[in-house]
């Protein structure tokens, strides 16, 4: 979450004439997170998040995410829902751009990724994937395998540009990811994007979900491997095998992974690894002056790739 936009009070005021919200208590940006702007709002009838999307999302992809968390709401897992004005329209608009508001989730991202906590996550991880299994809609996932070239060539594009000896290393691994990428692995609806901070937990116990606008239809091991990379490194940068270990299991209680998936998990936390590390470059050759928040730096993923450059078979990885 973060804030690129601001609105002012008669914005706020004409959104929310469509709506049964009640007056306006308080409004305050959040200025976590590098995608949407988004707002703490608080109403005479309860907690909401707005969220106004920002140039990364696609107008055309809206209906998918909002669609998506009702869908999942109603399978049980426990995330925010979206508000639906008096048409019934949950879609809106404010200073020009589309908006949304959603349901609160109550809840703490956790300080600390224990093992147990990413057992928990791995099991939580699997049930959103069985939840997904009869969403109708789809969306093509545009930050995977065959849009990170371009999403590349668009730094090196960049004012600041892309030192030489980086882009080289980066060009090599895009040759091997697009060589190697497995595609016919069992796939559906995943989250793409579980970072620690958008899992709250009741101790070692997930208690809610947040932030589905890069949900997308993909490989199933694809977002084990973005989990694997988010949740089982240190702080200092070293891998812990115990976490990675712990998220397998829990997952694979709740379903079983393929023999198949499990031989790709090398090259899919190499693509993983690769996916975040070109969006955190672009945007930290593209900051937007202004805007409440900063970017994440991109060594952080850099230095996960080249670990995984060095490994050899999934069992380097607790399976």
């Amino acid at each position: 979450m973060a804030v690129y936009t601001h609105i002012d009070e008669d914005q706020l005021d004409t959104l929310l004439a469509g709506f049964e919200l009640g007056e306006v208590k308080a409004l305050k940006g959040i200025a976590e997170g590098v995608e949407n702007s988004n707002f703490f709002l608080l109403t005479e009838s309860g907690r909401y998040i707005l969220t106004i999307y920002e140039k990364r999302v696609d107008p055309a992809d809206l209906p998918f995410f909002l669609s998506l968390m009702d869908h999942l709401s109603h399978k049980g897992v426990r995330c925010p829902v979206p508000i639906r004005d008096r048409n019934g329209e949950a879609l809106q608009e404010i200073a020009g751009k589309p908006a949304a508001i959603i349901t609160f989730l109550d809840g703490q991202s956790p300080r600390a990724m224990t093992p147990a906590r990413c057992e928990a996550l791995g099991r939580v991880l699997a049930e959103l994937h069985a939840a997904g299994q009869d969403f109708a809609m789809r969306r093509v996932n545009v930050l995977s395998v065959d849009g990170w070239r371009t999403l590349f060539a668009r730094s090196r594009e960049s004012g600041k540009g892309v030192e030489k000896a980086l882009a080289a290393e980066i060009g090599a691994e895009l040759a091997f990811l697009e060589r190697e990428w497995p595609r016919e692995l069992p796939s559906g609806v995943i989250h793409a994007d579980l970072f620690p901070d958008n899992v709250f937990f009741d101790r070692n116990r997930v208690s809610g979900l947040i932030d589905f606008y890069f949900a997308c239809t993909d490989l199933f091991a694809y977002d084990v491997a973005i989990c694997i990379n988010a949740w089982c490194f240190e702080i200092s940068g070293e891998f812990n095998i115990t976490k990675s270990r712990a998220l397998l299991r829990g997952y694979r209680e709740r379903r079983e992974m393929t023999e198949a998936e499990i031989e790709a998990l090398p090259v899919l936390l190499r693509g993983a690894a690769m996916r975040f590390l070109l969006t955190r470059l672009h945007d930290w050759l593209n900051q937007v002056d202004g805007a409440l928040v900063k970017p994440k730096n991109p060594d952080e993923y850099l230095r996960k790739l080249r670990f995984h450059q060095r490994l050899d078979g999934p069992q380097a990885y607790g399976v």
